[in-house]
């Protein structure tokens, strides 16, 4: 594949070899029905969008405008008009509405739309998380009557659809959920909202998820409902509620996150307690999925704008891509990148399969498994999007340091990836209590590893003998972790970091064993670096010695997705 100097203008879908494989492989009928779809919207990201996001970034962040020219309470959001245009587009193109036509598409699809759309603008992939999210919630859960009148608000693909926000944070709280005081009193066919959210992206954008609790209802998170807020009333006018201010951020400056009182704020209830948290948690595990997308799709960008740089800057008489060491420090933008696209489209194939199935059913394992990979896919991916984009910076040089470059940016919205949707720590938490008896979350990440190795080709070894490995490391850890309550809080998220980088192996494995089907080791070299980096000793992981210049032999093939000769797995 040859790179393009300029990254801008190009069609992200079609450039991107390994998400179609990943598309054909986990859902190929659809695959196949939406592959002009994708490539149009590739078209649209890579192009209008990409403009869009740097103009908002640089010059038209949203702002408040609390009356108008009357004197009159509006209350509203106002945002420069290309980022207006990108939104309807957008949902317009069937970012969210696809996957409730007559005909559904695969979440895979949308979800790999998020993937592309955080490419050129994570600001704008943040309304859209939150608007699959409420109209996921709604859709499955929302009484009739709500959903009758809501969902349809919310998927439209006219180009005036609503966009959807997740209200839980409070000032005290924080992540502490439970901690809610925002109140809820009934009034028969709705309720009066009262309370400080304190970070509610989008904050504008039309019908939000909020939780609060009944008024003398029960402490704790059992005691929680949830309800849907809608930014106006069925007259057009606004409903109570006061924008406090904007936040000023690090990133993602498009999407407006503000502070707003609700002050007898009219809802409508979706859930009631005990319910309330578990359909926010709902909501939350969908937008984190779309959290590893948002993550892996910034490094793609990082990843793209390397290689196009690199291959057509000349330094010391060279083209620089030809410099062992330039090659490495590309080779693991790109190694970290397929392996948290494996993690984020292993979350999003288990949200697919556990969509049906009941919000009760412990004992689920559909459920279960598409919890445990959301946690270990939205950890891994955050850590590396910031790791990509720091390692683009450092590898173009001075020229990425610049606004002339997405690159800046590029870092500056990496870094909400790690907090958006609960912290490695909260992931942590959350897998500790999936590990216990009641839902057995080892066992079903156990028997989704092992299934892969002990399917796959023998040419993969030593990389399976060294999953097996750490998988034996694993067994022993989360044993002496279960075995004490503080020991487990101590050591939860480095457990969380050692199970994401084993589940990120097998899943390289059943790729490479896919490609390998046809002749082709490209994967099996990246599963080969990626084995070395994150699960072998520390000796092969420093990788020095002879014999460590394969990759490099190999690095053309690997950064333009070119089948490799399934020959050359012998002679590395």
């Amino acid at each position: 594949m040859k790179y393009e100097k300029e990254t801008r203008g190009q069609n992200f879908y079609a450039l991107d070899a390994n998400l179609q494989a990943i598309l054909g492989r986990l859902c190929p009928d659809d695959a196949r029905a939406y592959e002009d779809h994708l490539s149009s919207f590739g078209a649209w990201v890579g192009s209008f969008l990409d403009e869009e996001a740097d103009y908002t970034d640089r010059f038209g962040k949203p702002r408040i405008e609390t009356y108008d020219r009357y004197g009159e309470t509006v209350n509203r959001i106002a945002h420069n008009a290309l980022w207006e245009q990108a939104s309807e587009d957008v949902y317009r193109r069937g970012i969210v509405g696809l996957n409730y036509q007559d005909d559904p598409a695969s979440f895979l699809v949308t979800f790999a739309m998020g993937y592309l759309t955080s490419q050129s603008d994570p600001s704008l992939h943040c309304p859209v998380t939150m608007t699959g999210a409420v109209a996921y919630v709604i859709d499955k859960f929302a009484p009739p009557a709500v959903r009758e009148k809501y969902l349809h608000q919310l998927t439209r693909m006219d180009g005036r659809a609503l966009t959807g926000g997740t209200w839980a944070t409070e000032l005290h709280g924080g992540s502490d959920v439970g901690a809610t005081t925002t109140t809820a009193r009934d009034e028969g066919d709705h309720v009066r909202l009262n309370g400080l959210k304190w970070f509610t992206s989008n904050a504008n954008g039309g019908l939000a998820v909020a939780t609060a609790r009944p008024v003398d209802g029960d402490g704790g998170s059992s005691g929680l409902g949830l309800y849907l807020v809608p930014t106006h009333l069925d007259d057009g006018s606004p409903n109570p509620m006061r924008l406090r201010r904007l936040k000023d951020k690090l990133g993602t400056v498009g999407v407006p996150t503000g502070e707003i009182d609700l002050e007898e704020t009219w809802a409508v209830e979706l859930a009631p307690p005990p319910l309330g948290f578990k359909l926010m948690m709902e909501a939350l595990e969908f937008s984190r999925i779309q959290n590893a997308m948002a993550s892996v799709g910034m490094q793609r960008r990082a990843f793209l704008e390397v290689v196009s740089y690199c291959a057509h800057r000349e330094a010391f008489g060279n083209i620089i891509t030809r410099y062992p060491m330039v090659q490495d420090e590309i080779l693991k933008i790109l190694v970290q990148l397929e392996a948290g696209m494996a993690l984020a489209f292993e979350a999003a194939h288990a949200f697919q399969g556990a969509h049906d199935t009941s919000l009760d059913d412990v004992d689920n394992r559909a459920r279960t498994w598409m919890r445990v990979s959301t946690a270990l896919a939205k950890y891994q991916t955050a850590e590396r999007a910031i790791d990509a984009a720091r390692g683009a910076i450092e590898i173009i040089g001075g020229n990425a340091y610049t606004y002339d470059y997405c690159t800046p940016r590029l870092l500056r919205d990496a870094q909400v990836t790690t907090v958006w949707e609960g912290p490695a720590n909260i992931q942590a938490l959350e897998l500790l209590r999936l590990l216990g008896n009641r839902y057995a979350g080892f066992e079903a990440f156990e028997t989704r590893v092992l299934g892969i190795v002990e399917g796959a080709s023998g040419q993969l070894d030593p990389a399976l003998a060294a999953i097996r490995q750490a998988l034996d490391e694993c067994r022993d850890a989360v044993a002496f972790m279960m075995s004490d309550a503080a020991e487990a809080q101590r050591h939860a998220r480095k457990l969380l970091a050692m199970m994401a980088d084993i589940l990120a192996a097998a899943l390289l494995a059943e790729e490479a064993d896919a490609e390998l089907k046809d002749g082709n080791a490209r994967k099996a070299l990246v599963l080969r670096l990626f084995v070395e980096a994150h699960l072998d000793t520390p000796p092969a992981r420093r990788g020095i010695g002879p014999g460590q210049d394969w990759a490099q032999r190999n690095f053309e093939a690997l950064v333009g997705y070119e089948a490799i000769d399934a020959a050359v797995l012998e002679a590395t």
